[in-house]
Protein backbone atom coordinates (compact mmCIF):
# COMPACT_ATOMS: atom_id res chain seq x y z
CA UNK A 1 0.00 0.00 0.00
CA UNK A 2 2.50 2.38 0.79
CA UNK A 3 6.47 2.27 -0.83
CA UNK A 4 9.33 4.66 -0.10
CA UNK A 5 11.76 3.37 -2.61
CA UNK A 6 15.02 4.79 -2.13
CA UNK A 7 14.52 7.93 -0.85
CA UNK A 8 16.94 10.89 -0.40
CA UNK A 9 15.80 14.19 1.27
CA UNK A 10 17.81 17.29 2.65
CA UNK A 11 17.31 20.81 3.61
CA UNK A 12 19.87 23.35 3.54
CA UNK A 13 22.80 20.94 3.32
CA UNK A 14 21.61 18.55 5.90
CA UNK A 15 20.99 15.45 4.65
CA UNK A 16 17.33 13.98 6.41
CA UNK A 17 16.66 10.65 4.42
CA UNK A 18 19.93 8.76 3.03
CA UNK A 19 18.41 6.02 0.81
CA UNK A 20 15.54 5.31 3.02
CA UNK A 21 13.43 2.44 1.58
CA UNK A 22 10.41 0.72 3.79
CA UNK A 23 7.20 -1.11 2.34
CA UNK A 24 3.89 -1.12 4.37
CA UNK A 25 1.30 -3.61 2.99
CA UNK A 26 -2.44 -3.08 3.38
CA UNK A 27 -4.10 -3.17 6.20
CA UNK A 28 -1.11 -3.21 8.06
CA UNK A 29 0.10 -1.14 11.40
CA UNK A 30 4.01 -0.14 11.51
CA UNK A 31 5.57 2.21 13.74
CA UNK A 32 8.43 4.14 12.79
CA UNK A 33 10.94 4.74 15.66
CA UNK A 34 13.79 7.01 15.86
CA UNK A 35 15.26 9.84 18.26
CA UNK A 36 14.68 13.30 17.86
CA UNK A 37 15.51 14.92 14.42
CA UNK A 38 15.92 11.48 12.78
CA UNK A 39 13.54 12.13 9.91
CA UNK A 40 10.50 10.37 11.08
CA UNK A 41 8.50 13.43 10.29
CA UNK A 42 9.70 14.02 7.53
CA UNK A 43 9.22 10.34 6.23
CA UNK A 44 5.17 10.93 7.11
CA UNK A 45 5.42 13.90 5.21
CA UNK A 46 6.41 12.56 1.70
CA UNK A 47 3.94 9.50 2.49
CA UNK A 48 1.48 11.99 2.69
CA UNK A 49 2.70 14.17 -0.21
CA UNK A 50 3.85 17.42 1.70
CA UNK A 51 7.06 16.94 0.95
CA UNK A 52 8.73 15.61 -2.37
CA UNK A 53 11.79 13.67 -2.59
CA UNK A 54 15.47 14.91 -3.51
CA UNK A 55 15.41 11.41 -5.33
CA UNK A 56 13.94 8.25 -4.96
CA UNK A 57 10.13 7.77 -5.24
CA UNK A 58 6.95 7.72 -3.02
CA UNK A 59 4.32 4.80 -4.28
CA UNK A 60 1.38 5.22 -2.82
CA UNK A 61 -1.18 1.89 -3.43
CA UNK A 62 0.67 1.45 -7.00
CA UNK A 63 0.85 5.34 -7.79
CA UNK A 64 4.16 7.35 -7.81
CA UNK A 65 2.73 10.58 -5.80
CA UNK A 66 5.89 12.23 -6.63
CA UNK A 67 4.84 12.74 -10.74
CA UNK A 68 1.32 14.19 -9.70
CA UNK A 69 0.46 17.85 -9.82
CA UNK A 70 -1.10 19.30 -6.91
CA UNK A 71 -4.53 19.92 -7.82
CA UNK A 72 -4.29 15.84 -8.08
CA UNK A 73 -2.34 15.24 -5.38
CA UNK A 74 -5.07 17.47 -3.03
CA UNK A 75 -7.52 15.03 -4.55
CA UNK A 76 -5.32 11.91 -4.16
CA UNK A 77 -4.87 12.96 -0.26
CA UNK A 78 -8.83 12.57 1.19
CA UNK A 79 -7.56 8.40 0.83
CA UNK A 80 -5.58 9.63 3.99
CA UNK A 81 -6.59 10.89 7.38
CA UNK A 82 -3.89 12.48 9.72
CA UNK A 83 -3.78 12.90 13.51
CA UNK A 84 -1.26 15.58 14.32
CA UNK A 85 0.65 15.83 17.48
CA UNK A 86 -1.17 17.23 20.63
CA UNK A 87 -4.42 16.58 17.64
CA UNK A 88 -3.84 20.37 16.04
CA UNK A 89 -7.87 21.41 16.37
CA UNK A 90 -8.62 25.01 15.56
CA UNK A 91 -9.24 26.40 19.29
CA UNK A 92 -11.71 28.82 17.69
CA UNK A 93 -14.01 26.20 17.09
CA UNK A 94 -16.27 23.47 18.52
CA UNK A 95 -15.64 19.99 18.83
CA UNK A 96 -18.61 19.34 16.53
CA UNK A 97 -17.17 22.08 13.55
CA UNK A 98 -13.40 20.96 14.35
CA UNK A 99 -14.78 17.41 13.05
CA UNK A 100 -17.29 18.90 10.73
CA UNK A 101 -14.30 20.85 8.59
CA UNK A 102 -12.98 18.30 6.33
CA UNK A 103 -16.79 16.82 5.52
CA UNK A 104 -17.33 20.55 4.56
CA UNK A 105 -14.95 20.89 2.78
CA UNK A 106 -14.12 17.97 0.74
CA UNK A 107 -18.19 16.42 0.45
CA UNK A 108 -21.60 18.13 -0.52
CA UNK A 109 -23.11 16.59 2.47
CA UNK A 110 -26.07 18.18 3.81
CA UNK A 111 -25.39 19.69 7.22
CA UNK A 112 -27.97 16.67 8.49
CA UNK A 113 -25.03 13.97 6.97
CA UNK A 114 -22.65 15.91 8.08
CA UNK A 115 -24.22 16.17 12.04
CA UNK A 116 -24.60 11.93 11.87
CA UNK A 117 -21.10 11.50 10.12
CA UNK A 118 -19.64 13.35 13.47
CA UNK A 119 -21.40 12.18 15.90
CA UNK A 120 -20.39 8.43 14.14
CA UNK A 121 -16.88 9.35 14.65
CA UNK A 122 -17.29 10.92 18.47
CA UNK A 123 -18.75 7.36 18.77
CA UNK A 124 -15.79 5.43 17.12
CA UNK A 125 -13.23 7.44 19.80
CA UNK A 126 -15.56 6.84 22.41
CA UNK A 127 -16.61 10.52 23.23
CA UNK A 128 -19.99 11.91 24.31
CA UNK A 129 -21.57 15.18 25.11
CA UNK A 130 -18.26 17.52 24.11
CA UNK A 131 -19.90 18.63 20.68
CA UNK A 132 -20.12 22.27 21.96
CA UNK A 133 -17.16 22.67 23.85
CA UNK A 134 -14.01 24.21 22.61
CA UNK A 135 -10.01 22.31 22.56
CA UNK A 136 -9.29 24.37 25.38
CA UNK A 137 -11.95 22.68 27.43
CA UNK A 138 -11.27 19.48 26.82
CA UNK A 139 -8.29 17.32 28.73
CA UNK A 140 -4.79 16.42 26.37
CA UNK A 141 -6.19 12.72 26.01
CA UNK A 142 -9.57 13.97 25.00
CA UNK A 143 -7.86 16.25 22.68
CA UNK A 144 -6.30 13.45 20.77
CA UNK A 145 -9.49 11.73 21.05
CA UNK A 146 -11.15 14.51 18.54
CA UNK A 147 -7.84 14.71 16.31
CA UNK A 148 -8.35 11.40 15.66
CA UNK A 149 -12.32 11.71 15.20
CA UNK A 150 -11.43 13.81 12.80
CA UNK A 151 -8.89 12.08 11.29
CA UNK A 152 -11.05 9.15 10.17
CA UNK A 153 -13.90 11.51 9.15
CA UNK A 154 -13.58 10.87 5.43
CA UNK A 155 -13.44 7.07 5.72
CA UNK A 156 -9.57 7.01 4.87
CA UNK A 157 -7.83 3.96 3.30
CA UNK A 158 -4.60 5.21 5.16
CA UNK A 159 -4.48 6.50 8.76
CA UNK A 160 -0.77 8.16 9.52
CA UNK A 161 -0.58 8.84 13.81
CA UNK A 162 2.54 11.65 14.48
CA UNK A 163 3.21 10.87 18.43
CA UNK A 164 -0.06 10.36 19.16
CA UNK A 165 0.80 10.15 23.00
CA UNK A 166 3.64 12.81 23.20
CA UNK A 167 2.79 14.99 26.68
CA UNK A 168 0.46 12.07 27.87
CA UNK A 169 1.16 10.48 31.19
CA UNK A 170 1.23 6.91 31.24
CA UNK A 171 -2.40 5.46 31.20
CA UNK A 172 -3.94 7.64 29.14
CA UNK A 173 -1.03 6.81 26.69
CA UNK A 174 -2.00 3.48 27.08
CA UNK A 175 -6.27 4.37 26.19
CA UNK A 176 -4.89 6.03 23.35
CA UNK A 177 -3.12 2.97 21.94
CA UNK A 178 -5.82 0.69 23.05
CA UNK A 179 -7.51 3.09 20.61
CA UNK A 180 -5.77 2.86 17.67
CA UNK A 181 -5.15 -0.85 17.55
CA UNK A 182 -9.44 -1.28 18.21
CA UNK A 183 -9.03 1.90 15.32
CA UNK A 184 -7.19 -0.07 13.34
CA UNK A 185 -8.82 -3.81 13.13
CA UNK A 186 -12.90 -1.94 13.30
CA UNK A 187 -11.88 0.35 10.22
CA UNK A 188 -9.80 -2.08 8.07
CA UNK A 189 -6.92 0.72 7.81
CA UNK A 190 -3.09 1.03 6.96
CA UNK A 191 -1.61 2.18 9.98
CA UNK A 192 1.49 4.43 10.00
CA UNK A 193 2.49 5.46 13.28
CA UNK A 194 5.94 7.53 14.48
CA UNK A 195 6.61 7.39 18.11
CA UNK A 196 9.07 7.79 20.59
CA UNK A 197 6.91 5.71 23.11
CA UNK A 198 7.97 2.12 23.34
CA UNK A 199 5.59 0.45 25.18
CA UNK A 200 2.75 2.12 23.00
CA UNK A 201 4.84 1.11 19.75
CA UNK A 202 4.91 -2.30 20.98
CA UNK A 203 0.73 -2.37 21.39
CA UNK A 204 -0.10 -1.05 18.16
CA UNK A 205 2.93 -2.33 15.68
CA UNK A 206 2.26 -5.41 13.19
CA UNK A 207 6.11 -3.88 12.67
CA UNK A 208 8.16 -2.00 14.04
CA UNK A 209 10.76 0.21 12.33
CA UNK A 210 14.10 2.00 13.69
CA UNK A 211 15.04 4.86 11.49
CA UNK A 212 18.92 6.23 12.24
CA UNK A 213 20.81 8.14 10.50
CA UNK A 214 18.72 8.87 7.83
CA UNK A 215 17.62 4.81 7.19
CA UNK A 216 15.64 1.91 8.42
CA UNK A 217 18.46 0.28 10.17
CA UNK A 218 16.16 -2.96 12.16
CA UNK A 219 12.54 -3.62 11.41
CA UNK A 220 10.55 -6.60 12.67
CA UNK A 221 6.96 -7.56 14.40
CA UNK A 222 7.09 -6.19 17.95
CA UNK A 223 8.78 -9.49 19.69
CA UNK A 224 11.74 -9.79 16.97
CA UNK A 225 12.46 -5.89 17.76
CA UNK A 226 12.82 -6.94 21.33
CA UNK A 227 14.80 -9.16 21.05
CA UNK A 228 17.34 -7.67 18.66
CA UNK A 229 20.90 -7.52 19.53
CA UNK A 230 21.46 -4.25 17.41
CA UNK A 231 23.11 -1.97 19.46
CA UNK A 232 21.67 0.88 18.27
CA UNK A 233 18.24 -0.51 18.91
CA UNK A 234 18.90 -1.86 22.06
CA UNK A 235 20.63 1.08 23.19
CA UNK A 236 16.78 2.78 22.26
CA UNK A 237 14.61 0.43 24.12
CA UNK A 238 17.08 0.52 27.07
CA UNK A 239 17.12 4.34 27.10
CA UNK A 240 21.01 4.63 27.62
CA UNK A 241 23.05 7.88 27.04
CA UNK A 242 26.09 5.64 25.67
CA UNK A 243 25.86 4.23 22.65
CA UNK A 244 25.91 4.49 18.54
CA UNK A 245 22.47 7.15 19.10
CA UNK A 246 24.21 9.29 20.97
CA UNK A 247 27.94 8.75 19.02
CA UNK A 248 26.39 10.74 15.61
CA UNK A 249 26.93 13.96 15.21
Amino acid sequence: MISLQHVWKSFDGRQVLRDMSIDVERGESVVIVGGSGTGKSVTLKHIIGLLRPDKGRVVIDGVDIGSMKEVQLNQFRRRFGMAFQEGALFDSMSVFENIAFPLRRHTKMSEAEIRARVEECLEEVHLHGVEKKRPSELSGGMRRRVGFARAISLKPEILLFDEPTTGLDPVISDVIAELITEMDQKLGTTTVTITHDMKVAFKIADRVAMLFNGQIVEQGSPEEFQRSTNPIVRQFIEGRADGPLTDVD
